[in-house]
């Protein structure tokens, strides 16, 4: 008996339990909750009704619906381009574009474009193979700030009116054909060797060109050294002679520089033999050549007094006979 009451009490409850359910579902379908960074756009019986901002929000259920989740942060689309520069050299670019949409303008950009990906990257497209073109590959390289910022700008003007806004066009990537790469890579070796092979010749030529001037200080050098001891030998010759010439009267001029050459002969030789690394080669002779030198210097002291005097002679009748 129990049980039956119980059970036809169920059964009149049934009502109220599907009418609170349904409610409850209501309820909860009228409370949107929208992320931070993201809208949702409300439409009524299709028409666009109002923007739900981050949040909790009410809608009317079955009146209202939520018709779009847009996302407010920073994305990024990646275009690869494939396009020809103006040495007819094929290249494939990457361009990163990276947009976000205006908070002002969140109907427009959900209402006024079907894809926004996709015709984002058709301007992309038509912009890089307006400007790649006009350059040559390398000023492709050089230049790339250069057509990203008109990229930029030209995207920037068209998608502006959609609500989009373009905040940076970079060119992450270009890459030319590998056999492109391969000649670019030999002329840029050729020329590092040409540069290498003329600081060598440089660094060579500077060496010889020291070497020169050093061995040209030594040789003057040298000579001055060999000046200023010929300079003292005929000063001590001097020195000697009058020195002899104090002590012994009776001695000749001639005898004194007899004695003299003798002493230098012999002072030669003794250098010569102490010195085991001279290459120097004595020629047969005899330590009586050395009269046979100082008769020969005699005589040509002698004769160039001679001609002196003739000289003189000749000048003085040359000058009478023009008086």
């Amino acid at each position: 008996m129990l049980n039956l009451n119980k059970k036809n009490m169920l059964e009149e409850n049934i009502p109220l339990i599907v009418v609170g359910i349904i409610v409850a579902l209501l309820v909860l379908k009228a409370f949107i909750i929208v992320k931070e960074q993201s809208a949702v756009i409300v439409e009524r019986f299709g028409k666009f009704n109002r923007i739900a901002n981050s949040g909790i929000g009410v809608i009317i259920p079955f009146v209202d619906r939520k018709a779009a989740k847009v996302n407010l942060r920073v994305q990024q689309l990646d275009v690869e381009i494939e396009t020809k520069t103006k040495d007819d050299v094929f290249v494939h670019l990457q361009v990163s574009v990276q947009y976000k949409i205006s908070r002002d303008s969140i109907k427009e950009a959900y209402y006024s474009l079907e894809n926004s990906r996709n015709q984002i990257a058709s301007y992309v497209f038509d912009d890089v193979r307006a400007e790649v073109p006009k350059l040559e590959l390398d000023d492709v390289f050089a230049k790339k700030e250069d057509i990203a910022i008109a990229v930029q700008q030209n995207i920037s003007e068209s998608m502006q009116e959609y609500g989009y806004v373009i905040i940076k066009a970079l060119i992450t990537d270009i890459n030319p054909d590998h056999k492109v790469k391969d000649a670019m890579n030999r002329i840029n070796a050729a020329k590092r060797d040409k540069e290498a092979a003329h600081e060598e010749g440089e660094a060579k030529k500077i060496k010889i060109i020291k070497e020169a001037e050093a061995e040209a200080e030594s040789k003057r050098l040298s000579g001055e050294g060999i000046a200023r001891q010929r300079l003292e030998i005929v000063r001590g010759f001097k020195e000697s002679v009058e020195d002899f010439k104090k002590s012994l009267d009776t001695v000749t001029h001639e005898e004194i520089m007899q004695f003299v050459l003798m002493t230098q002969y012999f002072d030669t030789i003794k250098d010569i033999g102490a010195n085991s690394k001279n290459s120097s080669i004595l020629m047969p002779h005899s330590p009586g050549g050395m009269k046979d030198f100082q008769n020969q210097i005699i005589t040509g002291t002698f004769v160039g007094n001679e001609l002196k005097s003739m000289n003189r002679e000749g000048d003085q009748n040359k000058g009478s006979n023009q008086e």
